[in-house]
């Protein structure tokens, strides 16, 4: 054992998997039905946050960056997700406007890959959405400073209070600073786990105004 504890933990850690497998006839031709259809089970199965995925990104230096989102729509248009436009992520995914995201439902031994461009949605979203937030997380978005360095965690308190007195018996409004994105798809991949890391693997690309799947070797 070293100064990172047994690493045999990580190297010998295995789960086969015993699901029955996924085959061209079982996808829906349209992927976000596809999505839909597995969310659904997914949320079925009471696996922790069917609705998070980790959204990638690339910074101006080229640089990959990630990390966990929850979406709040998905529909025809592709997934909505909302947060600080001034945080990192809103400021790459500016720069840079494309993402990747990744759904994992462990649980399940599956997995739904995505790329595509990203675009903010309308204003009238983001308020509508905004709306339907606890009290609490509405004030916690004028009261954080998203990505930005703090000096302890009661400078961040110490915001939200003053902020929670200005809005005090009032509805509170949605700042200029904080919205929606939307990914849209423009391919996909479903994985399904299998045994002996023969896993299923699927993916949808748009071909003459349609989704051709194919499956893919593992």
């Amino acid at each position: 054992m070293d100064s990172y504890g047994d690493r045999s933990l990580i190297r010998d850690r295995r789960i086969q998997y015993e699901t029955a497998g996924l085959e061209l006839p079982d996808l829906d031709r349209d992927p976000m039905q596809q999505w839909h259809a597995w969310h659904a089970e997914a949320f079925d199965a009471s696996v922790a946050e069917p609705n998070s995925m980790v959204l990638s990104t690339v910074d101006l230096r080229g640089m990959p960056d990630a990390r966990v989102v929850l979406i709040r729509d998905a529909d025809q248009f592709g997934f909505t997700f909302f947060t600080n436009y001034e945080s990192s992520k809103s400021h790459q995914l500016s720069a840079r406007p494309v993402a990747a995201a990744t759904f994992a439902w462990l649980d399940l031994h599956r997995q739904v890959r995505v790329r595509g461009s990203v675009e903010r949605v309308s204003d009238s979203e983001s308020d509508e959405y905004f709306a339907s937030r606890p009290q609490a997380s509405q004030i916690g978005a004028w009261a954080s400073p998203q990505s930005e360095v703090l000096r302890d965690r009661h400078e961040l308190m110490r915001s939200f209070v003053e902020h929670e007195k200005r809005f005090a018996g009032h509805p509170v409004p949605r700042p200029a600073h904080w919205g929606g994105w939307r990914l849209v798809p423009e391919e996909w991949e479903f994985w399904q786990g299998r045994p002996s890391r023969l896993h299923d693997r699927f993916r949808y690309r748009p071909v003459d105004g349609r989704w051709q799947i194919d499956r893919l070797s593992p």
